[in-house]
């Protein structure tokens, strides 16, 4: 195409020439003038021509020039992205490799539990086991349930419930409590009322508390890695927090993930608290210094230590919502608690508040009772009528808002002078 075009280009210039000498031969130039007008018009045409080649050329150029300069550009940016994505990687290589020294660590606690289990299986099958068991029970099924026990210990048939804890009035999810329920060979869900019948003699209740405990740590992790800042209440007995082979290790654990403190709280029964002994105390001192919070539930009497729970970093207290409302009693024409007659009941919450300590009504059944919690100022609340407790799956673990509850039934607020007029 260039070549036609440049073919082109010298016949029009060769015209223009021969038109310029035949016109100066005509009006009397004469041959020489002709032919020198000839040549001359030929070097100028081409002399223009080559300015004109040259524009073009240098134009081709710098539009070359241009695209280099874009490709280079272009070229950059994809490195920029893959130094950036090659940053990401390592970043992603380093997570894993401190992941998996986590796991490794869980792994090797794992492994200790169940070598734990296994010698007290071992043990178990060696000795015979009492089995305080109910009137008219017989040992034959006794034993069978605690061998249905011991199978799913050793088979890890030990699921995690969780049961939403919700703010008052607003019935929002802050926290969930944990349970643990066993399940045997067929899946059918085997309830602590009726496995501890079995494991409570047997040495068995420690162990499913020290497995629990370390369901409770990953799930809360994994709730952190979706950015879900929810608490998780989660049972520690005080035989774990006495166990020497299992507390320094589940200490470790937890040093390991401190981030995680905001988010699980250890709750431990009123009888086993006041119980405690200097060593189960200096290990809830340790906890408390990692930044883990303590609960206490089981509460039967009302007249707390305040200061006891507060240097122990005890920040709820769980009572049972019908408990409370019995223990409402009227003198002298105010309403107070059985056990604190010289407090309105409606300071309770306010004074546990004073020593940073939240009161939870839980086995909440009822909207009546709920109107009688709101009136002792309580914030929280735990029951049925908010939640029944959910074994723990993908797709729960998934899910951004709590569990689905019923919709309340309205009820008319009803004082609790009047209710108890």
């Amino acid at each position: 195409m260039r070549r036609l075009t440049l073919a082109l280009l010298c016949a029009t210039y060769l015209c223009l020439s021969l038109i310029v000498a035949l016109t100066l031969w005509r009006n009397g130039g004469g041959w020489g003038a002709g032919l020198a007008a000839l040549i001359g018009g030929l070097g100028l045409c081409f002399a223009f021509h080559g300015l004109i080649a040259r524009a073009l050329e240098s134009s081709a150029i710098k539009g070359e020039m241009d695209n280099i300069r874009e490709a280079h550009r272009i070229l950059l940016d994809q490195v920029e992205r893959l130094d950036a994505r090659l940053a990401q990687v390592a970043q992603a290589v380093e997570t894993d490799v401190v992941r998996s020294e986590e796991l490794s660590d869980e792994v090797h606690m794992l492994e200790n539990l169940v070598q734990k289990l296994q010698q007290r299986f071992e043990e178990g099958a060696s000795a015979p086991v009492p089995f305080p068991g109910r009137a008219g029970a017989e040992p034959r099924r006794a034993a069978g349930l605690f061998e249905t026990v011991r199978e799913a210990l050793a088979e890890n048939r030990v699921d995690l419930y969780l049961q939403p804890v919700v703010s008052l009035p607003q019935r929002r999810t802050i926290f969930y409590e944990s349970f643990s329920r066993l399940r045997d060979p067929t899946g059918r869900v085997i309830m602590p009322a009726e496995y501890l019948t079995v494991a409570e003699p047997a040495g068995l209740v420690t162990a499913i508390d020290n497995l629990l405990l370390f369901r409770c740590v990953q799930i809360v992790r994994r709730l952190a890695r979706q950015d879900r800042r929810i608490g998780i209440f989660c049972n520690v007995s005080m035989a774990s927090l006495a166990d020497e082979s299992f507390f320094p290790q589940f200490l470790d654990l937890l040093a390991a993930n401190r981030d995680l403190a905001g988010a699980l709280i250890f709750e431990i029964g009123q009888a086993a608290f006041d119980a405690r002994g200097s060593l189960e105390a200096r290990n809830m001192a340790k906890l408390a210094e990692l930044g883990f919070r303590f609960s206490l539930d089981k509460v039967t009497d009302l007249d707390l230590d305040l200061q006891d729970l507060a240097r122990a970093d005890v920040k709820f207290v769980k009572i049972g919502a019908q408990g409370l409302l019995d223990e409402l009693v009227e003198v002298d024409g105010r309403l107070v608690l059985k056990s604190l007659p010289d407090l309105a009941a409606e300071d309770f919450a306010q004074l546990t508040r004073r020593y940073g300590i939240e009161l939870i009504a839980e086995k909440v059944e009822g909207e009546r009772q709920v109107v009688d919690i709101l009136e002792l100022e309580i914030g929280f609340g735990q029951g049925h009528l908010f939640g029944e407790p959910r074994a723990i799956k993908d797709q729960v673990l998934a899910e951004a808002g709590p569990p689905p509850a019923v919709a309340p039934r309205v009820v008319q607020p009803t004082p609790l002078r009047r209710a108890f007029g």
